[in-house]
């Protein structure tokens, strides 16, 4: 089988130039999840910024463009990936719909308001070209175990969960809120099987650059038309990043995020007699991830099989900017 021919189009940090990095996990960036990939081929890359089309075509060793209409013309892509600024994510994906590629990739938040957003959903809807999310968690080796934990029951049905985001000192709340906590509402949806909904907003503004802000919410299953209750604390002032989800069952405690992976399952209690405390499993999650390399496999196999949903939707992407935009709009003073 001949590869895949894919072009990215934004050439900064996730598109390539975080895989540098010593201690991420590899691939980290979209052109390294394409040059991973077997089936795949990284045929070109296009910017506005000259300088970051020269460090693209020195590290990759591929073609390079000023214009993605162009590029994509010239080069064909089967699968496009966007990794622009969240406020021209429109432009590209009816651009790739235009010119007929058939799946995109493209970077969280999927867009910068509702009416974008909206706008990319239905050109996914539309089917022509198909629009990948990458919210990259729903690809993560590790989260999928968790997910599955929940589905099957084994520990009862899932009652709330909680989230802890903490992006360092002086960031405002909004923007860790649309930047990483994209990821967390997602995952919150993805664990849960439903759509995040906002009930109300606690604590400081969200247009502070210190303090700490509480989003109560739900996610609403259709599979049982449960609710769960969901809460996510985001704060400024730590001079430390946090990125931490605990999910509360009947009969276990599941928690995970960066360089976490646990399970409180109930035993009997050792402090008081005839009461069920949780004690933590040996279980533990090692290996890699495989959030970028799982990214791009969804990718090849949408482009191969038309028929086949992605993995994480641009209607994924959808839901949250809903939620962010309904948090953005009551939240703000």
């Amino acid at each position: 089988m001949d590869k895949l021919p894919v072009a990215i189009v934004g050439l900064g940090r996730i598109a390539s130039l975080l895989e540098d990095d010593k201690l991420r996990e590899k691939p980290c960036t979209h052109a390294g999840a394409v040059r991973a990939n077997p089936n795949c081929a990284l045929v070109a890359g296009a910017d506005i910024d000259g300088e970051r089309r020269e460090a693209f075509k020195a590290q990759w060793g591929c073609p390079v463009y000023a214009d993605a209409r162009q590029m994509i013309l010239e080069t064909r892509p089967r699968i496009l990936h966007i990794a622009t600024h969240p406020d021209s994510h429109l432009f590209y994906a009816a651009l790739a719909e235009k010119l007929k590629v058939p799946v995109v990739v493209c970077e969280k938040p999927l867009a910068s308001d509702i009416r974008g957003a909206r706008k990319i959903a239905a050109i996914h809807r539309r089917g022509s070209t198909k629009i990948i999310t990458n919210h990259e968690r729903r690809y993560s080796t590790n989260y999928q175990q968790i997910q599955a934990m929940i589905a099957d029951g084994r520990y009862g049905d899932l009652q709330s969960i909680k989230g802890t985001l903490y992006m360092g000192k002086n960031r405002r709340i909004l923007d860790i809120l649309w930047h990483d906590g994209t990821h967390m509402v997602d995952a919150f949806a993805f664990l849960a099987e439903g759509v995040p909904v906002h009930k109300k907003t606690a604590g400081g503004p969200l247009d502070a650059r210190s303090g700490t802000t509480f989003f109560f919410g739900e996610i609403r299953r259709k599979k049982d038309r449960r609710n769960i209750p969901f809460v996510l604390e985001t704060g400024s002032d730590r001079d430390h990043l946090v990125f931490e989800i605990e999910c509360s069952l009947e009969q276990a405690r599941l928690r995970i995020g960066n360089g976490i992976f646990e399970i409180w399952e109930r035993a009997e209690s050792p402090y008081a007699e005839g009461f069920r405390s949780l004690r933590r499993a040996p279980a533990i999650f090692t290996g890699a991830t495989g959030y970028f390399a799982n990214m791009e496999a969804d990718a090849a196999a949408c482009a191969l099989a038309p028929q086949l949903a992605p993995v994480s939707s641009a209607l994924d992407g959808l839901a949250v900017i809903k939620y962010l935009s309904r948090v953005h709009k009551w939240g703000i003073t």
